[in-house]
């Protein structure tokens, strides 16, 4: 008895669903502000390193495949009109975007504006075949330790940058990786000297993060990124107290002079609010009654 193998084939194809095969990146492009450059992470001889170089290494990126668009200081619109025609000539596979927090800073905020921008960046890169992964951000008052009001004020526009950045990526059913929701996010050894950059640490977890975000999305990751420290330069304790004296306390000020305004608008308003509360209901008016019945003789 002869077997028609094509039958047989198609039979079972039917019964067993067919899983795609992860795809392989072959170029990768990163764009944003100094956690995107990697800042915090000194490699000595090699300046800064970070987040790009491990998701590179992860993702099996060949030599030529790697572009680091970002630069410190950053913002959404930089991305925008400095960054992108250099990342969409490179034809990425893979586009990590990191950024949104120097915004969060500024007095100028406006995450509608924010939105537009990163909406363009994605459809840009979208249009080339590049699967584009943003970050949601994190409380970084928690990790800085901000005073109460200018804290409140930060994470005010924090949940305002994460909604705009949600949008883009709820439009176009984009890998996002939530930085809050990251294990480790708010221990110190993830964060550098500064307090304002990852430590070694902190961007081979935002590296993980990312490449499994990518791997959930069909992309393929050739090894896992380690979360052994090895290579960078350790702060010393003179390191971090020279840093908050020279560094620090100035970048505090003039951050803090850019949201002190907003944050007073902020109290301001739940003072109004609160005050508005306290105030006594007005008086209810009195029903008035209907007339009685008329009673007639019978």
């Amino acid at each position: 008895m002869r077997v028609r193998w094509s039958v047989v084939v198609t039979a079972v194809s039917e019964q067993i669903p067919l899983t795609p095969l992860p795809r392989r990146a072959e170029r990768l492009a990163v764009l944003g502000d100094s956690t995107a450059v990697g800042l915090g992470d000194p490699v000595p001889g090699r300046g800064w390193r970070g987040v790009g170089p491990f998701v590179a290494a992860a993702l099996g990126i060949p030599p030529g495949g790697y572009l680091n668009t970002a630069f410190t200081g950053a913002r959404m619109n930089c991305v925008r009109t400095d960054q992108l025609p250099a990342a969409a000539a490179h034809r990425p596979d893979v586009a990590l975007v990191i950024v949104g927090m120097n915004d969060t800073l500024r007095s100028d905020f406006d995450a509608g504006s924010i939105a537009r921008d990163l909406e363009q960046v994605v459809a840009t890169l979208a249009g080339l075949g590049t699967i584009v992964v943003p970050v949601r951000f994190h409380d970084h008052g928690r990790v800085f330790r901000l005073p109460g009001p200018i804290h409140r004020a930060l994470k005010a526009r924090i949940d305002e940058l994460n909604a705009a950045i949600e949008s883009v990526v709820a439009r176009h059913d984009l890998p996002c990786l939530d930085l809050d929701a990251l294990p480790g996010a708010y221990d110190l050894a993830s964060w550098s000297v500064d307090r304002l950059h990852p430590s070694e640490l902190g961007h081979r977890m935002l590296a993980d993060g990312l490449t499994t975000a990518l791997a959930g999305h069909g992309v393929l990751v050739a090894e896992p990124v380690s979360l052994e420290c090895s290579g960078g330069i350790r702060p010393r304790t003179i390191d971090h107290v020279g840093w908050l004296v020279l560094k620090g306390l100035p970048w505090l000020w003039r951050r803090g002079r850019d949201l002190l305004p907003y944050a007073f608008s902020i109290l301001f308003a739940a003072a109004v609010a609160a005050w508005r509360d306290d105030q006594p209901l007005p008086p209810v008016p009195p029903v008035e009654s209907a007339p009685a019945p008329v009673q007639r003789a019978s």
